[in-house]
């Protein structure tokens, strides 16, 4: 038998984590590659998905801890909508997918897994990146570790941002 590993998932499965918004943690610690922090803009920053449903799982993340989307401020909107034409463009000259899925869950009901705080994803695809794993073991292979895509993505920030 083969055997996945995905150590960090664990952490997602038992639902440990940090105390407080990890949305509003994480960028204050200053530790950018531990937190997965690959760009800061002025009201918003990109973060690796912790728990990625593909390699390259951005995120952009206002600031401002705010879950309703109609309370965002419009110069806040603005920047989250930059950054993510920014991540996806970041995506497409490193990653070289053929898709993308891009947008936000909003509230339990629609799948928010921190749904305290909004956020878009920006989800690289690949053609057949879908398979039976998922469906059948609930589990998901991925071909690169956190760090390595950290390590990949964060330096095209430094130098096109």
């Amino acid at each position: 038998m083969d055997h996945l590993w995905a150590p960090w998932r664990m952490d997602f499965i038992k639902g440990e984590g940090p105390t407080g918004c990890i949305f509003c943690t994480l960028p204050a610690q200053g530790k950018d590659r531990e937190s997965l922090i690959v760009h800061r803009g002025k009201q918003a920053y990109i973060i690796l998905n912790k728990f990625p449903y593909n390699n390259g799982h951005l995120m952009i993340v206002p600031t401002l801890h705010v879950a309703d989307y109609l309370a965002v401020p419009d110069a806040v909107l603005t920047e989250m909508n930059a950054l993510t034409k920014l991540a996806t463009r970041a995506l497409n000259e490193k990653l070289k997918p053929h898709g993308f899925n891009i947008g936000m869950n909003l509230g339990a009901a629609a799948g928010a897994g921190v749904k305290e705080h909004l956020h878009v994803h920006v989800l690289p695809r690949w053609n057949g990146d879908t398979n039976f794993l998922p469906v059948l073991a609930d589990t998901k292979c991925m071909p690169q570790h956190l760090l390595e895509s950290y390590d990949g993505l964060q330096p095209w920030f430094a130098s096109n941002a």
